[in-house]
């Protein structure tokens, strides 16, 4: 798979809005503890898990095709046995930028998105860009430090 561009990276978070496909339903698991510290950092998200209603008074939903037709980023989360599905589905239904969170990736999930011709993040942490903090802040300092940070 081919190295992220650090201008896609910025244009997806640029507006600080997308939908978060795959949050886990288990408050223990990483999902969680992502969209907590990116709704803290002023995120607007909208949950995407057929089996939630809400999280904490926010709405969630079924599928992608429930989305309000602005949402055009997605960041997934999914298990990686279900990312070239909901990738296919998201980008099918007008999402124009695909991030795939590092544990997620897949070489079909990354070759639809290609082949579809979406900006794609593919197998970074989302959290080592989005005003990072604590020890992503640290991770980011070390992938610039031994050159492993993106470049345009």
């Amino acid at each position: 798979m081919a190295k992220n561009k650090l201008s896609v990276i910025e244009a997806f978070l640029e507006p600080k809005k997308f939908a978060f496909i795959g949050l886990s339903r288990d408050p223990k698991k990483f999902s969680r503890a992502v969209f907590k510290e990116l709704l803290a950092k002023g995120y607007d998200m909208y949950p995407v898990n057929p089996g939630m209603d809400d999280l904490e008074g926010i709405k969630c939903y079924q599928d992608v095709s429930q989305l309000p037709e602005d949402v055009r980023h997605g960041l997934f989360m999914t298990p990686k046995k279900n990312t070239a599905g909901a990738v296919e589905n998201a980008i099918h239904h007008g999402m124009t930028h695909v991030w795939i969170q590092q544990g997620a990736e897949t070489k079909e999930a990354y070759e639809i998105a290609k082949q579809n011709g979406v900006k794609l993040v593919c197998g970074s942490c989302i959290l080592m860009y989005a005003d990072p903090r604590g020890i992503h802040k640290f991770h980011r300092f070390l992938s610039k430090l031994f050159g492993a940070f993106p470049k345009n």
